[in-house]
C-alpha cells in the first residue's frame, strides 16, 4: 500500500523541481536574447525591483526602515507551479551591510522554493523582497540553507499607504517579507521555504568558488557589475 502523504510530498516536489527547471531555462534564454549571462541579469533585475518597492507608496514602511536591517534578499520572480499539487521557486541575490561601516556588500546568489504557496489571489508571479532584521537570520543564510518559519522565524512586513509610521507586529522576526503579484499587494506567506545557497551561480558570476562568507561578510569576492546594485541598496538604507 502506498504512504499518501509520501507520495504527495513527492509529486510536489517534482512539480517544484520541474518549475525551478523551466524558469532557469527562460532566464537563461532571456540572458542570451540580452546579450549578458543569466546571473547579471538576475543582479540587474534585482536591481530594478528594489528600486520599484523602494517608490512604491504601499511599500513606505519598507523604505523608511531598510537602514535598521542588517540585509536584504531580492528575489525579482518568484513563480507559481500548478502542475499536480502546486509549488513556488524563484532566484534571488542577499546583500549585507557591516555592522561597523555600514558598507553594503554583496550579492550572494540563492534560491527560494516551497512546495505550498501562501499567495491566495490567484497570480502566477509574484517579487519578493525581505529584509533580515537580526544576526540570527544572518547565520541561517550564511549555512547552505534554511528552512523559514524553522531555523529561523519570518513575518510579513507592514504594507499600505499609511503604514509609514506603524509598527511591525512581528519585529522580533527574523525576516521580514514584502511582495507584490501583478500589481496587487496580498501578504506573501513563506513559511516552510527553502532558501538555498545557489553555489553554480556564484561561482559564474565571480569567476571562482566562493561562500557567501566570502562575499558577504568578508568581502573577499567583489564583482564590479554589481556596483549598481549595491549603490541602488545604499542609497535605499540611509
Amino acid at each position: 500500500m502506498f504512504d499518501k502523504p509520501s507520495r504527495r510530498n513527492k509529486r510536489a516536489a517534482l512539480s517544484l523541481g520541474l518549475a525551478l527547471f523551466l524558469q532557469i531555462g527562460m532566464n537563461a534564454a532571456a540572458a542570451v536574447a540580452a546579450g549578458t549571462t543569466p546571473e547579471q541579469a538576475l543582479v540587474d533585475r534585482a536591481r530594478i525591483t528594489l528600486d520599484s518597492f523602494i517608490v512604491d507608496p504601499q511599500m513606505v514602511w519598507l523604505k523608511d526602515n531598510l537602514s535598521a536591517a542588517r540585509g536584504v534578499l531580492v528575489i525579482p520572480d518568484l513563480f507559481k507551479a500548478g502542475f499536480f499539487f502546486g509549488g513556488s521557486g524563484g532566484s534571488g541575490v542577499l546583500l549585507l551591510r557591516d555592522q561597523e561601516t555600514g558598507e553594503w556588500r554583496g550579492p550572494a546568489f540563492y534560491i527560494l522554493g516551497s512546495i505550498n504557496w501562501g499567495l491566495q489571489i490567484g497570480a502566477q508571479k509574484a517579487e519578493v523582497v525581505m529584509m533580515v532584521m537580526s544576526s540570527g537570520g544572518i547565520r541561517a543564510l550564511l549555512s547552505s540553507n534554511v528552512k523559514l518559519g524553522g531555523n529561523a522565524s519570518v513575518a510579513l512586513g507592514p504594507m499600505g499607504v499609511g503604514a509609514g509610521g506603524a509598527t511591525a507586529p512581528n519585529l522580533s522576526a527574523d525576516y521580514l517579507s514584502f511582495s507584490r503579484a501583478k500589481g496587487l499587494y496580498a501578504g506573501l506567506i513563506l513559511d516552510g521555504a527553502l532558501v538555498k545557497v545557489n553555489d553554480n551561480a556564484n561561482r559564474a558570476f565571480f569567476n571562482q568558488d566562493a561562500t557567501p562568507a566570502d562575499i558577504l561578510v568578508a568581502g573577499r569576492v567583489t564583482n564590479p557589475n554589481a556596483a549598481e546594485l549595491l549603490r541602488a541598496v545604499s542609497e535605499a538604507g540611509r
